[in-house]
């Protein structure tokens, strides 16, 4: 860097620090506090055979995100669990994989 633009850097620095604080005086910033009403959503998966789901994929997802997707047939659940391992690296087991399909399947499969 030259001596002269270090020096045009030194002499505009202030000028430009010095109108900041003006600026948020003009014009403050107001913070207020808020009381949000979050849907309640299932906290587990629902009825027998849960027990890999539940182990497995509330760790990211809600049962209720999960269970408001639309009915998909056997072979897509398949892909969706397989994407949420190879993709997502979701710590999925191999011996859980058959269980959470065919909860999927019997609860939201579509033929």
């Amino acid at each position: 860097m030259s001596r002269t633009s270090l020096c045009a850097i030194v002499l505009t620095a202030p000028l430009l620090l010095g109108a900041a604080p003006a600026a948020a005086a003009s014009s403050p910033l107001n913070f207020t506090s808020v009381d949000v009403d979050l849907p309640f959503g299932e906290r587990m998966f629902p009825g027998p055979n849960a027990d890999a789901i539940n182990n497995n994929c509330l760790a990211c997802h809600s049962a209720g995100m999960v269970l408001t997707q639309p009915s998909l047939p056997r072979k897509t659940w398949q892909a969706e669990v397989e994407k949420m391992r190879s993709t997502y690296k979701a710590p999925v087991a191999d011996q859980d994989v058959g269980p959470i399909v065919d909860y999927l399947a019997k609860l939201k499969g579509a033929d």
